[in-house]
């Protein structure tokens, strides 16, 4: 392994660089994010993303798996900065760091990795409509790659999926499907009918089926709302199917990542018994 360069002052661009990374506008102006933590940084190895540059902790230098992703990056020619605690707390964003940074430039996927069939199945996308919790955005990710989807496509209206926040609780998945960010709803509209493609929307609707009775097998985008508004107007008025989920007890409704997990495994159900 070569010797690392070390960053000593706070006021590095890089280290300028990652700190602003953690706000939205910087990472849209700057097409980049910020993954922290030593099992992020090996998912998006694995993946194999853009990794612009990494810093690493004094004290993270003593752990062994977070020193091989350095080696790996090296391997790559990509640049690894040694920096003090002090230094490293200012570009990062946990409350309790493990001392591995990296920065990674975005990909851009089309509509067309989106809607390629996988393993022999039709395409199954996941439409984010307005959701807005960083947890429950990270949590549909993680469930939807779980679960064999073919992409995902957050709505303008939706939380920046490349946030601290979702990309943690994404527990990396973020990095393993592809995703399309900030699309328009006419836009979503017309790729699904163009291309013959189901949009199936979550409603609770006197036209909704029960969410098992709907067709997954056939190509199908499902389309999930905002926490407290559920499924834009919008959207449902385009949607070929409207599904709900049948429940006893008295809760109005589900948590928006509870309610992905159902209707998902309802469509790997259909898909599996093929």
């Amino acid at each position: 392994m070569a010797e690392l360069e070390r960053i000593e002052s706070l006021a590095n661009a890089k280290i300028k660089l990652a700190a602003k990374l953690h706000s939205s506008t910087h990472r849209k102006t700057e097409n980049m994010f910020v993954a922290e933590g030593i099992r992020l940084a090996e998912m998006a190895l694995k993946a194999e993303w853009p990794v612009e540059y990494a810093l690493i902790s004094d004290t993270a230098t003593e752990n062994e798996r977070a020193m091989a992703i350095v080696t790996a990056l090296q391997e790559r020619e990509c640049s690894v900065y040694q920096v003090d605690d002090r230094v490293y707390d200012k570009a990062a964003d946990t409350v309790t760091p493990q001392g591995l940074l990296l920065v990674v430039r975005n990909r851009i996927f089309s509509w067309q990795e989106l809607l390629r069939s996988k393993e022999g199945t039709a395409p199954l996308i996941v439409v984010l409509d307005g959701i807005q919790d960083p947890g429950n955005a990270g949590t549909i990710i993680r469930t939807a790659e779980a679960l064999g989807c073919t992409g995902i496509v957050c709505m303008e209206n939706t939380v920046d999926v490349f946030s601290d926040k979702v990309v943690r609780a994404s527990m990396g998945a973020v990095f393993n499907i592809p995703i399309i960010t900030n699309a328009h709803h006419e836009e979503v509209i017309d790729v699904c009918h163009d291309n013959e493609v189901s949009l199936v929307a979550t409603a609770l609707e006197e036209t909704a089926i029960r969410h098992y009775l709907a067709d997954y097998v056939s190509p199908c985008a499902i389309v999930f709302g905002n926490e407290g508004n559920g499924v834009s107007d919008r959207m449902l008025t385009d949607a070929d199917q409207k599904v709900y989920i049948p429940m006893s007890g008295q809760a109005e409704s589900l948590n928006v990542s509870a309610a992905v997990a159902i209707l998902l495994y309802e469509a790997y159900r259909q898909r599996s018994i093929l």
